[in-house]
Formats: C-alpha cells, sequence, structure tokens
C-alpha cells in the first residue's frame, strides 16, 4: 500500500497545507490554505494542478490553530483514500544553535522550540500550535520540524555575529538568517537548471512580503541580510527591514512607546505600508497614482540594491542573481530596476526573457558576465522531501 505525508505552514492568521506522494519525488496530490484564522476562517483546497476541489467557512469565535489543523487534518483524511500516513512535516522559523536540520518530534524537541519563543514571537508560538495539536489528538503520528534558521548554521563565525559584548553571544543574540528552506529549494534547484552555476557564487534574492538576501558559495549560505530576527535586512511589506537601533531609543524617549508597542511598528506598520500609507501589496502599490506608492516601491528597490552590494562583498564577486518569492518571481519591473542597479557587478536583463512566462528561466543576456535567473520557490516540498528522508525508514501507522 502506497504512503503519503503531509506539510503544514502555519503563520499568524493561515495554514498552509500540502499533501505528497511518500514516493521518492513527493508527487503533490492536493494542496489547500485555511486563512483568517481569528477573524473570517476560510478553507480552499486545491488539486496538484491548482484547480479547487472543496471550500469551507467558519465562525471566527474559538477558532484558533488547533481547531484550524483539526479541519485541515480532516480535509486531508478524507481525500488520502487508502494510502498510510507516514508524517507531516512543519515549517518552524527558529532551531536556534541547537538545530541545523530537521528533527523528529518528541516532548523535549516542542520544550526546546517553546523556549525560542521570545526570539521569534511572532512565528514560533504559531508554527508550534499545529504541532502539538497533533501530538496531543494523534500522538501515533510522526511529526517532523524543518527550520527556517537551519540553511544558515553553516556560515562563517564572524558572519553569524554582532558587535556587542561577549556575554550577550553567549547567550544566543546572534545573526541566525531566515527563509532557509526557500534558499535550500531555490539551489537545489538551480544544480538541476544550472549545475555550472550552482557552483559558483550565488545571491538568492526571496523577495515578498517577507524579504530577504542569501550569500551562497558551493551550495553554503556565506551571508543573510536577516539577522537575529526575521525583521532585519531588506525593507518587506510591514516591516522596516535594518533600522538604526538609535530610532528605538528615541522612539521610546520623545514617544513614551514600550516595547509592545516598538514590535507592532516594526512588525506590522512599517515597510511599504508604512512609507506608502496605502497597501504592503506591491500589486495594490504599481496600481495606484499616488506619488507615496512610487516612492515605497523605488525605496524597496534601493534597498535590494544595496544589499546586493553587501552579499557580493561577503563573497568576493558575483556568478549570479537568482529571484524567486512573490515579488521576485512576478513583478518584472522590480527585476529590472534592481539588476540596472548592480550593472556594476556584471549582471544584466534580457527584457523580453524577463516578461515571457512564469516557468523557472534565465533571464540575463547570452554571453554576460553574471547570469540573472528566476526561479520559483516551493517550501512545502523542501519540507516534504526532509519529512520523506527521515522518517522513510520507519514509516508512521495511519
Amino acid at each position: 500500500m502506497s504512503a503519503c505525508l503531509a506539510v503544514l505552514n502555519a503563520g499568524s492568521s493561515s495554514l498552509k497545507f500540502a499533501v505528497y506522494d511518500a514516493a521518492p519525488g513527493e508527487i503533490l496530490l492536493f494542496k489547500g490554505q485555511l486563512d483568517g484564522i481569528g477573524v473570517s476562517p476560510r478553507l480552499v483546497l486545491k488539486d496538484a494542478r491548482g484547480e479547487a476541489l472543496e471550500e469551507q467557512s467558519w465562525p471566527a469565535d474559538g477558532f484558533d490553530h488547533a481547531a484550524a489543523t483539526h479541519e485541515v487534518l480532516n480535509a486531508a483524511i478524507q481525500r488520502k483514500g487508502e494510502r498510510t500516513v507516514l508524517g507531516v512535516g512543519h515549517r518552524v522559523v527558529h532551531g536556534g544553535r541547537t538545530y541545523a536540520r530537521p528533527v523528529r518530534i518528541d516532548a523535549s524537541v516542542i520544550a526546546a522550540l517553546r523556549a525560542l519563543e521570545p526570539l521569534a514571537p511572532l512565528h514560533q508560538p504559531h508554527n508550534l500550535a499545529p504541532i502539538e495539536a497533533i501530538a496531543e489528538g494523534a500522538p501515533h503520528v510522526a511529526q517532523v520540524a524543518c527550520f527556517d534558521t537551519a540553511f544558515h548554521r553553516r556560515q562563517p563565525p564572524l558572519a553569524q555575529m554582532f558587535a556587542l559584548p561577549r556575554e550577550f553571544h553567549e547567550a544566543g543574540v546572534q545573526r541566525y538568517g531566515f527563509h532557509g528552506l526557500s534558499y535550500e529549494f531555490v539551489f537545489m534547484r538551480l544544480r538541476e537548471l544550472a549545475p555550472e552555476l550552482a557552483e559558483g557564487r550565488v545571491i538568492v534574492a526571496h523577495l515578498g512580503n517577507g524579504a530577504s538576501l542569501c550569500a551562497i558559495r558551493d551550495g553554503r549560505s556565506v551571508a543573510s541580510t536577516m539577522g537575529f530576527t526575521a525583521v532585519d535586512g531588506l525593507m518587506m511589506g510591514t516591516r522596516t527591514g535594518s533600522l538604526d537601533p538609535g530610532v528605538l531609543i528615541h522612539l521610546i524617549d520623545a514617544y513614551g512607546m514600550d516595547a509592545r508597542g516598538l514590535e507592532d511598528l516594526v512588525y506590522k506598520r512599517s515597510g511599504l505600508l508604512g512609507v506608502s500609507g496605502i497597501s504592503s501589496d506591491m500589486r495594490a502599490l504599481r496600481a495606484s497614482s499616488e506619488p507615496e506608492a512610487a516612492e515605497a516601491i523605488d525605496l524597496f528597490v534601493y534597498r535590494v540594491i544595496r544589499e546586493i552590494g553587501s552579499m557580493a562583498a561577503a563573497l568576493g564577486g558575483v556568478d549570479g542573481l537568482v529571484f524567486t518569492g512573490g515579488i521576485g518571481e512576478n513583478d518584472a519591473q522590480a527585476r529590472e530596476d534592481i539588476v540596472r542597479g548592480c550593472r556594476w557587478l556584471g549582471l544584466d536583463i534580457d527584457e523580453a526573457a524577463d516578461r515571457f512566462g512564469r516557468q523557472a528561466r534565465q533571464i540575463s543576456p547570452h554571453g554576460a558576465r553574471a547570469a540573472v535567473w528566476v526561479v520559483p520557490t516551493d517550501e512545502e516540498r523542501m519540507i516534504a522531501c526532509h519529512t520523506t528522508a527521515l522518517l522513510s525508514l520507519a514509516p508512521a501507522a495511519s
């Protein structure tokens, strides 16, 4: 009898999921998303081609991440047919210093990940809610945690340090980096698409509502724009990106802001939304005629260009730039503006190739000194690969 596995990717108000055949290759069976948790919960289930299979909605009262997990698993069980369940893989934002690779979850792992919540307060609790719901309701089901920080754990020690007194570093205050599952998948695809480039010095730009860059040499993370938290680095949909710490001290002194107020400001009210005053969605800003919308886009592009220079310095040069993420994959104008700002690095763009299709493709001219690619990311498939590899020798009961 064939087996399948589920992947859960929990956010603050949504739960993405996918179910794959557990055979090598991880063929997608169906996927979906339950969003509006706490506001207007709604489930959409689609087949592998993206066609809708099912839609449901529920009242908001009492519908939390545990309830969302229950409904998602019910939908998956009804659709899995006769396949046994190998296990469930989860995206967990923070693995701290301990977890440099995926790990099978038990009570001690859950406790260790709970202890990391202060390092990712807006992400980690939501990642853990489905894990705990499954552990309580179906303890026989094997679960695997896959970490956004793990890909960066082999960075050079200096790339992980802040210039703070050493006792803080020893207590875990350091650069961790995030979006690691996306970078790992994109690099895996790049080895298939352009193996020679994958062996060189590559900058991957994961540009979306959350945005970061990663410098990769020979498949290893060398540097990343995100640091101690996922608010560092590039300007994002609602996050500030890099910010002079003196600004935060000023906001405390001049405006009486406390830690929670600052947290709300830098995570939820800044970035494209804060600068434009219109939206955190790049598509809405492109459609707007307001000058503030154009300025927000320009600032986003400028910050990406500046940080690409930083990543190039960490690599000692650049052989290629890869765009991924919602903006990176879908906003041709942003890609073209960014590449034009990086021509000094030998990057150039073929606008015809750039605006053709949505598949993985090279968009730099033939003979350019450095290659430019678009490679769609798939974090859920990366989690599925890790989960299959970790559990294939000991399948769980369905």
